[in-house]
């Protein structure tokens, strides 16, 4: 065959075979009803850089039957063939510009096979005699080859049969080039998808512009330039395959308790990454109390009641090393959250009004230094505790006392320095202990070491010291160390049976010291000291489809400072409560475990069940009278109630006794209880 038919054979199997090969002699096979079929997965990326290669035609070729399957690659260079025969297959990747790139794999059934294609930018994609000589061809393209001769040869005949004929008397329609009339009874080129970003109008032929003055050839029409998408709006620049420069980017840390498991942004570009969660539940309290109300607790509030937990929207944005983040938080958490906190009895303006709706809300700068400096101001989540301020993020819904009690966020600066991608040190200068104003004269001071140098381990270690953090207490000073670790130690993700297992233990201790009180001691000293722990085994089940969690913890709270007030008559942290009073010395012993179980069809829901028990050796739960008077709320919290419905107008109980008019009796007290066993079920959704 001479250098002219190899060149010709080459371009019209780069213009046809390459573009439409399924289209014509490849239909895509379906597998019966209930055959075994496997998953492929890939990625066509440029061998240069590395960048994913989008729009690239991509077939599996069936060595065994000579089927195809066919698709194109994403704009994150990503394919997928599903419903796959197992077999073997040679999976090849064509797009103009590019040479051929091709890879052969085994498909096994119930299993999915990862396949990479580095596409090499052609210097010249015009094929040569020599080059397409040198090529070897695929037995694929062997058969579209033998088929070109055929037709080839059946063309040379009608050409030799026309040029024996008479000639024809009227114009003849001029010969159709010989490629041409090979390439007419079989390019069939499939229609291109549409980008959903950039559509370009249709092109319109217009008289004038149909043909020069001057006749000719008409001019072909201008194609109009896609829209500008703005650089901001694009999606972010793809990571490296392993990523050892970004912090903590060289592992999968989802499986972590206090950390999201989505592995995809749903949508991400390089100025914003939004943020949405829904968390709505169910809880009854087997205690039964008549008002609802479950106290003492941060996600346990309404008894019996389909309740939103939370509802939040917002952020993140990143444009030239500036950065800011924002979720709004809407439902219980809400109002739940800023009750807990006594510095807004501080002076004026109303910032529990200011920040009720606000869960993280900072702004602050990137410095390229070592990997990574980030300086931010602001309200931002403490992960004091281990938990995560937001229930999607951890393994239980309820958790223990030492993760309840501790603080979820702070307001002030932060710095975070990342020495090495293993390695996060955080100092924090903060008004106080989850404040959103300073108590006292000093402000807080802490930090956090985070340190996770293998995929399945991490270290964190929070500190916290120097702030005054009880009003009315100006020379009493917190001291605070909390601890964890988390370890992984099996993961088969792949397995329809157990597909990982973990653990978390944390603990911690703190004091209060000066004004009177001590960290030791007998506790008429005005003890006030907290010791606490839990701990948590979590097993995953059919390729973390399924996950059950069991564990617990207890805590000692001399001087009950980080003991949640229950919402007698509508108590909080700074009207304080007759019914419950945290003094230095008085103790406050409580422990309690939860057994979990979740079901994640996806990575971005959560449906759970989960059933707790908690002691306590003082009264403290909600008993079946509940913790509300009998006429609502009345007077102030921090003042007794009588069994009326009237308000004491006084803490005094000798004197409330007086004024209610019928001694104790005639006073009204709420029903508190040892302890508490609830069941609650819900769903939890993140973006």
């Amino acid at each position: 065959m001479n250098s002219y038919k190899v060149v010709r054979k080459r371009t019209l199997q780069t213009m046809a075979m390459r573009a439409c090969v399924a289209c014509l002699f490849g239909p895509v096979t379906i597998p019966a009803f209930g055959q075994s079929v496997g998953l492929v997965d890939g990625v066509a990326r440029d061998s240069a850089g590395g960048g994913p290669v989008a729009e690239v035609q991509i077939v599996a070729h069936n060595l065994d039957k000579a089927t195809d399957y066919t698709t194109v690659s994403r704009i994150d260079g990503i394919f997928t063939f599903t419903n796959v025969e197992p077999g073997q297959y040679e999976v090849a990747a064509t797009k103009s510009g590019f040479q051929k790139a091709s890879v052969h794999i085994e498909v096994t059934a119930n299993k999915t096979a990862k396949v990479e294609l580095p596409l090499q930018i052609a210097a010249d994609v015009r094929p040569t005699a020599e080059s397409s000589a040198n090529m070897e061809l695929t037995a694929r393209e062997k058969q579209l080859l033998e088929r070109i001769d055929r037709l080839e040869q059946r063309l040379a005949a009608m050409e030799a049969r026309d040029a024996n004929a008479p000639p024809a008397t009227a114009q003849a329609t001029p010969p159709t080039p010989p490629l041409v009339a090979s390439l007419s009874p079989m390019v069939v080129l499939p229609p291109r998808p549409l980008s959903p970003t950039v559509l370009s109008p249709p092109i319109r032929s217009t008289p004038d512009s149909a043909a020069p003055a001057g006749g000719g050839a008409p001019a072909p029409p201008a194609t109009p330039s896609a829209p500008a998408i703005p650089e901001a709006l694009q999606p972010p620049d793809p990571a490296p395959a392993v990523d050892n420069f970004t912090p903590f980017a060289f592992g999968d840390f989802t499986w972590l308790n206090g950390t999201p498991r989505n592995k995809d942004e749903v949508l991400d570009t390089k100025f914003f990454t939004p943020e949405i969660r829904f968390d709505t539940h169910y809880m009854t309290d087997f205690n039964q109390p008549k008002d609802h109300t479950i106290g003492g607790a941060t996600e346990s509030f309404r008894s019996g009641e389909v309740q939103i937990e939370q509802a939040s929207v917002g952020g993140d944005f990143h444009w030239q090393n500036v950065r800011g983040r924002i979720l709004f938080m809407q439902g219980l958490f809400a109002t739940t959250t800023p009750r807990n906190d006594a510095s807004a009895g501080v002076g004026e303006w109303d910032l529990r009004g200011a920040y009720k709706y606000v869960s993280e809300a900072y702004g602050g700068y990137h410095f390229n230094v070592n990997h990574g400096l980030n300086v931010d101001a602001g309200i931002f989540v403490s992960y004091i505790g281990l938990f995560s301020y937001y229930n999607f993020d951890n393994w239980t819904y309820q958790p223990s006392y030492v993760s309840s009690n501790t603080p979820w966020f702070f307001n002030g600066v932060r710095v975070q320095w990342f020495p090495t991608n293993k390695l996060k040190i955080e100092p924090w200068f903060i008004n106080g202990w989850q404040s959103y104003a300073k108590y006292n004269g000093h402000p807080g001071l802490g930090g956090q070491l985070l340190w996770m140098p293998k995929e399945w381990f991490k270290l964190v270690a929070n500190q916290y010291g120097y702030g005054e953090d009880n009003l009315g207490l100006p020379k009493t000073q917190r001291i605070h160390t909390d601890d964890s670790i988390e370890v992984r130690y099996y993961n088969n993700p792949a397995s329809t049976g157990l597909s990982k297992m973990a653990f978390s233990l944390t603990a911690d201790a703190g004091c209060q010291y000066g004004g009177g009180i001590t960290c030791t001691g007998a506790p008429s000293h005005n003890k006030s000291s907290f010791v606490g722990w839990m701990l948590y085994d979590r097993l995953w089940f059919h390729k973390d489809l399924f996950a059950l969690t069991l564990g617990g913890g207890e805590m000692s709270n001399w001087g009950r400072y980080l003991t949640l007030l229950p919402p007698i008559n509508g108590a909080d942290a700074v009207s304080g409560s007759p019914y419950f009073t945290e003094s230095p010395g008085q103790r406050a012993h409580m422990w309690d475990s939860t057994v979990t179980l979740q079901y994640m069809p996806k990575q971005y829901i959560t449906w759970w069940m989960e059933a707790g028990y908690r002691h306590s050796d003082i009264p403290y739960f909600t008993g079946r009278g509940g913790i509300t008077p009998p006429a609502g709320n009345t007077g102030t919290p921090s003042e007794y109630v009588c069994a009326s419905g009237a308000s004491a107008g006084t803490s005094s109980l000798t004197a409330a006794e007086t004024a209610c008019g019928g001694g104790l009796s005639s006073v009204w007290f709420p029903d508190l209880r040892r302890s508490e066993t609830k069941f609650s079920l819900g769903v939890m959704v993140k973006f």
